[in-house]
């Protein structure tokens, strides 16, 4: 069964939309506003791909061209990249929640990421 993505010609958003078939005609509502005026978008598709052929694209060099180790925005978005390349067995809210530091410019600790002690010892 597909799932088409529209948009409403009144409000601008979009709805995603399941039906049967693909010559079904939709006779949906905008699931914001109500207006019945929506028109069906080209949407993107996914093609699965081998944790073999996201661990290569993750090795590429060039995804490491414009790295700066020492900038911790810099080090969030090659960590947003993986995340999405490994898809949700890599992420987790102590993930996310140790991006979202590094992209406020943050610096990650040990007692952050959970390798510290409290008393201080390394």
């Amino acid at each position: 069964m597909p799932i088409y993505e529209y948009e409403c010609g009144k409000c601008g958003k979009r709805s995603s939309i399941l039906t049967l078939r693909v010559s079904e005609k939709v006779d949906e509502v905008c699931r914001h506003c109500g207006a019945r005026k929506l028109r069906r978008l080209m949407s993107r598709f996914a093609m699965p791909r081998s944790e073999e052929a996201r661990l290569d694209a993750l090795g590429d060099p060039s995804n490491f061209g414009d790295l700066d180790e020492n900038d911790p925005k810099s080090m969030a978005r090659l960590m947003r990249k993986m995340g999405k390349e490994m898809g949700d067995e890599f992420g987790g809210p102590e993930f996310d929640q140790a991006v979202e530091e590094l992209e406020r410019g943050g610096d990650l600790g040990d007692d952050e990421m959970g390798g510290g002690s409290d008393d201080g010892d390394l």
